[in-house]
């Protein structure tokens, strides 16, 4: 049962990256280049987000490497976070939740990946 639950959260939180990652290949990264130049930041750091949301939740979904994948994608989220929502990190939306609240769920789901494991059902499982 724990390998399932393991797949379960391997596979919901890859293929919910993975859309965000495919609406960034179709609409481009204009937003997140804003972001990433109004922190101070180059412009060409904006094109980690294909990295962070197109390969590493298609190696979290297989379970390749899963734990390290985990780790990059929790560090997109913080950076997400951060970029984002760093002005307002304590602002709350018109439902009573942190604004930060879905990246901040990935994060929490990555980082609980990272500690458990890709289990039995995966690419590389040990």
């Amino acid at each position: 049962m724990n390998d399932i639950a393991k797949l379960v959260l391997r596979l919901t939180v890859g293929v919910m990256i993975l859309f965000h990652g495919v609406d960034k290949i179709i609409n481009g990264i204009g937003g997140v280049k804003h972001l990433t130049v109004n922190a101070g930041l180059p412009e060409f750091f904006a094109y980690g987000v294909y990295f962070g949301e197109i390969v590493v939740p298609i190696l979290i979904i297989l379970g390749v490497y899963a734990r390290i994948a985990s780790l990059v994608l929790a560090f997109n989220m913080l950076v997400a976070i951060f970029l984002a929502y760093g002005g307002s990190l304590f602002t709350l939306g018109k439902h009573g939740a942190p604004l930060f609240e879905l990246p901040f769920l990935y994060l929490i789901m990555s980082v609980i990946i990272f500690m458990i494991g890709s289990g039995k059902y995966a690419v590389n499982s040990k």
